[in-house]
């Protein structure tokens, strides 16, 4: 289990959908996620003419898309970006409560982030290559992988995972104890060229690499709309190939149930609580996790 920690976030204007702040106790950083209906009252915060960096987020013809940007006063550059980009719905405002970063800092961590963004090909950035690294000090460096490294606990919580990788090596960690080896599932179908191994691994189920999904997506109903663009993504980044008669996994992928892994490997919606058996039984994963309570003790 990793170490825990306390994520505070503030609705300014008391709604999900409006501005928000996000702060980690014993974090310098500070973040501030607006709509671009609102920009001019995020705007007028205090936060917002500190240095820090950005990320605008909306959508084109070709789908989403974003930018990263950086700036020593970040509501001039907003400023300017209200009037030069008109896809953008959604801009995050990453900064110090201090406002102790300066241009090096940003500059560092606008590198950082797009370097991030574009290994995870989870959205297409208007960018294009990562920015040249400003150079910082050993110390000061470490300070800003350290600032990167709770960041990315923030931007998932709040629904920014663009930096998220979910293509993952399922391996033991060696500064661990020893621990009780993840349960296996797999689903069989000859038939459909289906042949997929997948684990459990801190709370994810992961697909493991060389599993075998269906070859095309035959899913009919909009509801699952979801998983055949997340199925679209990972053919579009490569996880996914054409195989034969099969879609082979070229790298261990984590998805967030066993459902949307199911769905996926089998090319339509699908309910992966029953369709995932524990490899080499008739155990399905409902039932494997009934048994996991049962064993537990009463207190």
């Amino acid at each position: 289990m990793g170490k825990g920690r306390s994520l505070e976030l503030y609705f300014i204007d008391g709604k999900p959908d409006g501005m928000l702040t996000a702060e980690v106790f014993n974090w310098t950083g500070h973040v501030l996620m607006t709509p671009r209906t609102r920009i001019k009252d995020a705007l007028g915060r205090g936060e917002a003419g500190y240095t820090g960096v950005y990320i605008l987020l909306g959508e084109t013809e070709n789908g989403p898309q974003a930018y990263i940007g950086e700036a020593e006063d970040l509501g001039t550059r907003l400023r300017g970006h209200v009037k030069g980009k008109d896809w953008w719905e959604v801009a995050v405002l990453i900064t110090s409560t201090a406002n102790n970063l300066h241009k090096a800092h940003v500059k560092y961590l606008e590198s950082r982030l797009v370097e991030m963004a574009l290994v995870t090909k989870r959205m297409p950035l208007e960018n294009g290559n990562a920015p040249t690294r400003s150079s910082l000090s050993e110390s000061a460096t470490a300070n800003m992988e350290e600032f990167l490294e709770t960041l990315m606990m923030v931007l998932p919580a709040i629904q920014v995972d663009m930096f998220v990788n979910k293509a993952q090596h399922v391996k033991a960690d060696e500064n661990k104890p020893e621990a009780t080896p993840s349960p296996e599932f797999a689903i069989n179908s000859p038939r459909l060229g289906v042949a997929a191994v997948a684990s459990i691994v801190d709370g994810e189920m992961i697909v493991h690499a060389g599993s075998k999904g269906r070859k095309e997506w035959v899913g009919k109903a909009s509801w699952d709309s979801g998983y055949k663009s997340l199925r679209d993504h990972l053919i579009e980044v490569g996880i996914l190939v054409p195989d034969g008669d099969s879609a082979l996994f070229t790298e261990n992928f984590a998805f967030s149930s066993p459902s949307a892994a199911a769905a996926v490997v089998e090319g339509r919606a699908a309910n992966g609580r029953i369709d995932w058996k524990l490899k080499g039984t008739n155990t399905t994963y409902t039932e494997w996790e009934a048994a996991q309570l049962d064993q537990m003790e009463p207190e």
